[in-house]
């Protein structure tokens, strides 16, 4: 099979690899759509020491089942594999388990490829009338719908009158805002500095999107999301959560420093970690994919999976509009020039 392949820092290969044979209890997947994630970025960029070279990146991916009773079935694919005897599994909470392993960080290679082996318990069947672009977008907006149910629980009325402001307009971010009123939370604002994809985004947005300066005028939020996860977010989440109010932080950009401890302990801010989703988290978010609940999902754009390297420079140029870039493994493969 094709595959791109990390081999290094800047550099993804699009190379022949052996497909992968599905053991019992498993299944064979064609990728259809797969895509691009911050965290096959740091990859690429040589900042992830648990993503080591050569490696098969790629973990938000959809596609068909091949092979066997279910030949054909169209599958979204949770990527997170667990150990169903672990504490955290049997508190429904797995994705804490501590045996857990992801697709595209090792023992297990990535979605990046033709092919992908996985086990039945991590595959959610895809209605005909639902596309696999939609399908493939069920990973990074189950973050966001793992996120708000968490905030929902910490806020003081459960979230019912709740102010909420989502930094980042990224898929996590954007996510998120889609969640919020998914799950009943109408008053929700999104930041986004960038001026193309704040565009793009507002063009279909059921809520308002603002830029930097005009937080100034926006006053505190009960609860804010950070998509993001820099020090310059995280400083922004200390400065605008309300007194008591709680900060939900998904994003992963930078391990240390933006937040005011100091305010957050005087003012009793709620600071709360959030990572991956629970396999009900994945299983609700692709049923409100297919359900229409998170809208019409009109922000990506597709490349064949050869121009991976080339649609991860154009992310990091900030010249993408759209919110996520799906790479097509099936597409006709780009020649380098």
């Amino acid at each position: 099979m094709k595959a791109l392949v990390y081999t290094g820092p800047d550099d993804l290969e699009l190379r022949d690899a052996e497909t992968p044979v599905a053991s019992p209890g498993e299944q064979l997947i064609k990728i259809d759509r797969v895509g691009i994630c911050g965290s096959d970025m740091h990859a690429y960029l040589g900042h992830d020491e648990r993503r080591p070279a050569p490696l098969i990146l790629g973990h938000e991916a959809a596609g068909v089942i091949v092979g066997g009773p279910r030949e054909g079935e169209r599958v979204t694919v949770n990527p997170l594999v667990t150990n169903p005897e672990s504490w955290a599994c049997q508190e429904g909470r797995d994705n804490l388990c501590p045996d857990r392993q992801i697709i595209s960080m090792p023992p297990r290679e990535g979605a990046f490829a033709e092919y992908l082996a996985m086990p039945e318990t991590n595959l959610i069947t895809v209605p005909d009338h639902a596309s696999l672009d939609h399908a493939a977008l069920a990973e990074p907006l189950a973050c966001g719908w793992h996120a708000v149910r968490l905030a929902k629980r910490a806020l003081h009325d459960g979230g019912e009158n709740t102010r909420a402001l989502v930094l980042g307009g990224g898929a996590i971010g954007l996510g998120a805002a889609l969640s919020l009123i998914a799950q009943g939370l109408s008053d929700v604002t999104l930041l986004e500095p960038n001026a193309p994809r704040r565009a793009a985004i507002a063009a279909s947005a059921e809520f308002p999107l603002i830029d930097l300066p005009d937080l100034d005028q926006a006053g505190f939020f009960d609860l804010v999301i950070d998509g993001v996860g820099f020090k310059a977010t995280r400083a922004t989440a200390s400065a605008h959560a309300k007194p008591g109010g709680v900060i939900m932080h998904i994003g992963l950009g930078q391990n240390t420093g933006g937040l005011d401890i100091r305010r957050m302990t005087l003012q009793e801010i709620t600071f709360i970690g959030t990572y991956t989703y629970t396999a009900q988290d994945f299983s609700d978010t692709a049923q409100a994919i297919f359900d229409g609940r998170l809208g019409a999902l009109d922000w990506t754009q597709t490349r064949p999976l050869s121009d991976g390297a080339g649609a991860i420079t154009d992310i990091q140029a900030g010249t993408v509009a759209a919110t996520k870039i799906l790479l097509d493994p099936t597409a006709k493969e780009i020649k380098p020039q």
